[in-house]
């Protein structure tokens, strides 16, 4: 099978500072791909030695089987990015900068900007330093997006919208990849990635620790526990898998990762005087791999 990502033991170093080691996945075509982890875990840096934006240290990368290092000048009109953030010159107008961005790209794209301005309900007669982060980062998707690339990548590409703009967007990255579009989706939303992806990879300072489909990791529930009870913690807690464990006085909260059944019969052999169930943040679930 010919992968549209092929990474092997990409490791880069920032003089004797780690950014990733090792690090190894491969995103099939029309895949969309979750990369997921916390902040400083080396999802940009990955991302960027992808783009041939910085060398690697050692290992490979490779973009519809071709090294990203030789022939990244090439594979570069394939690819749509977005940024975590986004920075143009201030002076332009919306689209005199989209005309611009167009204009590294064969053919006439005015249509397709034209559309997705329109989808975006973006006002290209303001100039950039006039725009909001949120308008910002809709410039970013237009620019991303004008030449109907065959690969996208997006690096935390919903910071700044609205959630109704959020749901227009996964919307069109969702049509784009029923288009054949193949998409790796850097998040630290889980509910993004469980919503939207096919496969997640799961980065922890620099390293790779899980590759899951997203059935599986579905599979995998996680919830965060909160509760006040005069039991010990022991006795609440068992032979439960959990992680994050705090207590303060009479109150316990961890998170818990398996099947609600076996939570709530564990938790039946105890006096608890109130209990709250809730999603936990992206950063409570990777406890379970800090922990381990």
């Amino acid at each position: 099978m010919k992968y549209a990502i092929e990474i092997e033991n990409l490791t880069k170093y920032y003089g004797k500072s780690k950014g990733i080691e090792g690090v190894s996945f491969n995103v099939a075509p029309q895949e969309i791909y979750g990369f997921i982890g916390p902040n400083g875990a080396g999802k940009s840096t990955t991302i960027r030695t992808l783009l041939n934006l910085i060398f690697p240290t050692s290992g490979s990368a490779k973009i519809f089987g071709q090294d990203v290092v030789q022939h990244g000048h090439l594979l570069r009109k394939d690819i749509g990015y977005l940024p975590s953030e986004v920075f143009y010159y201030e002076k332009m107008k919306v689209k005199e900068l989209l005309a611009y961005a167009a204009s590294f790209y064969e053919g006439d794209h005015s249509k397709r900007i034209e559309e997705l301005v329109t989808l975006l309900e973006l006002d290209v007669n303001r100039r950039i330093e006039d725009l909001s982060f949120g308008n910002k980062k809709k410039v970013g998707i237009v620019v991303g997006l004008l030449h109907r690339p065959k690969l996208i990548i997006l690096d935390e590409p919903t910071s700044g919208l609205d959630p109704l703009m959020q749901h227009t967007f996964f919307n069109l990255i969702k049509q784009e990849n029923e288009n054949g579009a193949t998409v790796l989706f850097s998040s630290h939303i889980l509910s993004e990635v469980q919503h939207l992806c096919h496969k997640v990879a799961v980065i922890k300072d620099g390293h790779i620790v899980d590759v899951q489909d997203i059935k599986a990791f579905r599979e995998n529930t996680y919830k965060k526990i909160t509760l006040i009870s005069d039991a010990k913690s022991k006795d609440i807690i068992g032979s439960l898998d959990v992680a994050d464990i705090r207590q303060y006085d009479h109150t316990l909260s961890f998170v818990y990762r398996g099947e609600l059944d076996q939570l709530l019969k564990t938790l039946s052999s105890v006096h608890i005087q109130d209990i709250k169930i809730e999603e936990p943040s992206l950063e409570e679930v990777f406890m379970h791999y800090y922990e381990k």
